[in-house]
């Protein structure tokens, strides 16, 4: 539940990240990112960490849909 939202928020805000045009983007986001999770940097690492591995899942599932061979882990390098 809590932690499956602030994946997808997580993504929100690393889109805005990747989309964003302002002059310095990645303070931005990173002070978006610590808010979401109430200043707590743990959490706020904990949950990119999160982010990142549904981001690499979800690449999984395109590839393989594509007809791709899955990357391992020497090329993911």
């Amino acid at each position: 539940g809590v932690i499956l939202i602030g994946v997808f928020a997580m993504s929100e805000v690393m889109f805005e990240l990747a989309s964003s045009s302002a002059s310095d983007p990645y303070e931005k986001a990173c002070d978006q990112a610590i808010a979401m999770c109430d200043g707590n940097m743990r959490s706020t690492i904990k949950v990119l960490i999160m982010a990142n591995e549904y981001l690499e899942f979800e690449l999984r599932e395109l590839r393989i849909a594509a007809g791709l061979p899955e990357r391992s882990d020497d090329e993911a390098a």
